[in-house]
């Protein structure tokens, strides 16, 4: 009987005590059924001693409404069908239902009828703006993963609670869809790219039920940026261009400047450096034609600026090997961020140094990546690569000492 490693992870990604993992599940379980959960610490402990290895169905679906992932990626095995005393009705609608993931409805007896109107849909804008906000301050997070997914399961429980015009209805699918998307940007940037994917299914099925072209840009902008960090610059291509093609990318210049600017950094990959300035100055050239007080949907209003279309040139001119120009975009965009967006200036500010070192200024890079002070997955990973390159590059400087010490206490601290 082994412990489950995977499951216990997950919890520590989360910061979740036992009791604290029970009693989310316990709420899972009584927003659904409309009755408390039985789900103990002692619960919680034969999971993570490995002595519960296939959970019943309603365990399951707390599981994976916690985690936002199936039980598979927990370390358990799926439940097997339903126990003849279970109402196989009931246990569907429940699995659906925790996990947000389902359009079917809620059983009759478990919902009373209510009017669902701009009321409701006004609620979740807050917490979609909630969601945003947190992202850009640390990004990447498990717990604001888990939240927005969360989070689309509720908009799509509203559609099974009672009567609503076509207008809210699909505003509740774009919430949901909007809500799934920043689900998987979380999971993007925190480096879980199987989740992200199983995210992009989800997003671009309810984005398509709702009509809304801008989640739907978003959606598809992101599975650019996804293949983009999975090494696979055509089918990157080919996502962003699907939000490229889209309504919203004519209609509105502010659109079609960070579709290009997405485009840019994708070409960086393909080492086309004459695409790269095409679309780094068919991004530039949008964007200065957009109308800066046009009324557009949160998630674009909160990170995309002149600060933006320079992080990105900084990308692709990375990968283009330019690292003379990657470092004055570096500058530029590092520059113009607003405070609030810390992920951003750590993200940045590493990139820096790689651009540094690409140019033989060892002692400048090393001082600008000591200053990077950053727990985000990506980054973490872009200062090991850094240390990598050092090495390889100027082994025995004084520089690389000082940052192999600096690594040293870091790793220590965490």
């Amino acid at each position: 009987m082994a412990a489950n490693a995977l499951l216990k992870k997950r919890m520590a990604d989360l910061g979740l005590t036992q009791e604290e993992l029970a009693a989310r599940m316990n709420d899972v379980i009584l927003k659904v059924t409309g009755r408390p959960g039985d789900v103990s610490d002692r619960t919680v402990r034969n999971l993570l001693s490995g002595s519960t290895v296939r959970p019943i169905a309603r365990t399951c679906a707390a599981l994976e409404a916690v985690f936002s992932c199936h039980v598979e990626d927990l370390g358990f095995k799926p439940p097997r069908s339903a126990a003849p005393q279970e109402d196989p009705v009931r246990r569907r609608t429940f699995m659906a239902s925790a996990a947000g993931t389902a359009t079917a409805g809620l059983a009759p007896a478990l919902v009373g009828p209510k009017r669902v109107g701009s009321s409701d849909v006004a609620r979740l804008e807050t917490k979609f703006a909630a969601i945003i906000a947190e992202d850009h301050r640390y990004g990447g997070l498990v717990s604001t993963e888990t939240r927005a997914s969360a989070m689309a399961g509720e908009a799509l429980s509203l559609l099974q609670r009672g009567s609503t015009s076509q207008r809210v209805r699909n505003k509740l699918y774009a919430s949901a869809a909007g809500f799934t998307s920043s689900a998987m940007w979380a999971a993007i940037d925190g480096r879980r790219f199987n989740e992200a994917q199983r995210y992009l299914d989800r997003a671009s099925t309810l984005a398509a039920m709702s009509g809304d072209a801008t989640i739907m840009f978003r959606i598809w902008s992101h599975a650019g940026t996804l293949y983009r960090h999975l090494g696979r610059p055509i089918d990157a291509l080919a996502a962003n261009d699907v939000a490229r093609g889209l309504p919203v990318a004519r209609r509105d210049p502010m659109f079609a400047s960070l579709g290009h600017s997405r485009h840019a950094a994708i070409l960086g990959l393909t080492r086309d450096s004459v695409a790269v300035e095409r679309s780094i100055a068919r991004a530039q050239t949008s964007y200065s034609r957009a109308d800066p007080d046009a009324q557009r949907p949160a998630w674009i209003t909160a990170f995309y600026d002149q600060a933006e279309i320079e992080s990105l040139a900084l990308t692709a001119y990375l990968a283009l090997g330019d690292f003379e120009r990657a470092e004055a975009h570096a500058h530029r965009g590092i520059a113009r961020l607003r405070p609030h967006m810390r992920r951003s200036r750590a993200i940045a500010t590493a990139r820096l140094a790689h651009a540094q070192l690409g140019q033989g200024d060892v002692d400048a890079a090393v001082a600008t990546a000591v200053g990077t002070h950053s727990t985000h997955p990506r980054v973490t990973r872009m200062l090991e690569e850094f240390g990598n390159k050092l090495s390889i590059q100027a082994p025995r400087s004084d520089a690389a000492k000082s940052w192999n010490d600096h690594a040293s206490t870091r790793r220590d601290a965490s």
